[in-house]
């Protein structure tokens, strides 16, 4: 049974903490330089947002036929774990730069000292905070909600690892007071990229039918299949930019 929902409760934990560790950088920001009421007021907003879509969104997948749901949820693990491997396997093979969260509070900090001294109340900062909580939290919401919907018995694994990840990266950001930036972020979408896409393989094949060898104990099998596969395509996209250095 942990064996089963051990990889359900990592891949929500770490997709949320890279998710939660973006919107802290912007969060922080507007903390700093506009004050930590208006920052603080559009965070608790956006929170409230998305756990009302995780209580609306859960109830009604149950509504519809399960196999609908395995193929509609396997398909959007895909794209979702697809798309952060793909990235993260760039950035380790050296394609492309890896996420610097410091410079983005930089960034961050010039554009909201920019807009100007707020007169009553900082519509400007409770929205800069609130849109980028929602922006980041809707991926997590939708991953909790896709991996719970293939089997309701790990909804709650997935908000559990959703919610140890938003109170771990909440006591950083109030004991630093700063970016996290040692946080090894691509290496975490790395990580959360190859259990979103075994998550997506899975559901899909029980969507169309298929009867996995060992059942849920099968996703550590093509976990292990993503990792290998996805190491490999490092290795090579390695080789491939070291040529074309030389040259």
């Amino acid at each position: 049974m942990f064996l089963a929902h051990l990889p359900a409760l990592l891949a929500a934990f770490f997709a949320s903490a890279v998710e939660f560790v973006e919107a802290l950088t912007v969060v922080l920001a507007v903390g700093t330089v506009r004050g930590w009421r208006p920052a603080l007021t559009g965070a608790f907003a956006a929170f409230l947002v998305l756990a009302l879509l995780v209580l609306v969104l859960g109830p009604f997948l149950t509504m519809v036929p399960l196999r609908a749901v395995r193929l509609l949820v396997g398909l959007m693990l895909l794209t979702f774990g697809w798309r952060w491997l793909a990235k993260a396997v760039r950035r380790v093979a050296g394609v492309l730069p890896l996420r610097d969260e410091t410079a983005n509070f930089i960034r961050e900090t010039e554009t909201l000292r920019g807009l100007g001294a707020a007169r009553g109340i900082d519509k400007a900062a409770i929205a800069t905070a609130f849109n980028i909580v929602m922006l980041e939290g809707i991926e997590v919401v939708f991953i909790i909600v896709a991996i719970g919907a293939g089997s309701p018995a790990l909804l709650p694994t997935a908000v559990a690892g959703a919610a140890a990840a938003l109170a771990l990266v909440m006591l950083a950001g109030l004991l630093l007071h700063r970016p996290l930036a040692k946080v090894p972020e691509n290496a975490l979408k790395f990580g959360t990229g190859v259990l979103l896409v075994a998550f997506g393989i899975f559901w899909l094949g029980e969507g169309i039918g298929m009867r996995w060898p060992g059942a849920d104990v099968s996703l550590l099998l093509l976990i292990a299949l993503v990792l290998g596969g996805a190491l490999e395509a490092v290795r090579r996209m390695s080789m491939t930019t070291k040529q074309g250095n030389i040259t």
